[in-house]
């Protein structure tokens, strides 16, 4: 089984959410929060506002962590082909827009960053990681962990 650690910022300013838009090699778009993989002897705080920076243009600030979500994903439900079970666990923290420029992700994976209505997320082919985010950032759950989300048509892994 593969492993994965990594952080993700939740900023919602105005009614909208700030996401970043990855598209795969065939041409699919998903939505996600912008964040990634913890490097080694990285601490995830300082992950986050990396991960941000790199992937949106913004400068952002940690305002809180907003809890920690941890899922095995099958690796029938994987898009790596022959890959195994993967388990991801994703620190999430809530995020203040401090200055920058939207911009895609220079030689990277996210091809735009955008400020979305939350209205307008539910029709939107996304990550499972959008919804855990907006439901901690909405219920704040003390011990920092809302139930599973479930997989399935707009909502990926």
């Amino acid at each position: 089984m593969s492993f994965r650690l990594a952080a993700y910022g939740v900023c919602i300013e105005d009614g909208r959410v700030l996401l970043a838009c990855h598209t795969a090699r065939k041409g699919e778009i998903n939505w996600t929060l912008p964040g990634g993989r913890v490097e080694q002897a990285e601490d995830p705080f300082d992950t986050v506002i990396r991960e941000v920076a790199e992937e949106t243009g913004l400068d952002a600030v940690v305002e809180r962590i907003l809890g920690v979500d941890s899922r095995i994903i099958p690796a029938a439900e994987r898009t790596v082909p022959g890959g195994s079970d993967h388990q991801n666990v994703g620190i999430f923290y809530q995020i203040r827009i401090t200055g920058g420029r939207l911009r895609p992700e220079p030689n990277g994976e996210v091809t735009e960053s955008v400020w979305t209505p939350l209205p307008d997320v539910p029709g939107l082919r996304r990550s499972s990681l959008v919804d855990i985010g907006l439901a901690l950032a909405r219920t704040l759950p003390a011990p920092g962990r809302v139930a599973p989300v479930p997989v399935g048509g707009l909502i990926q892994h």
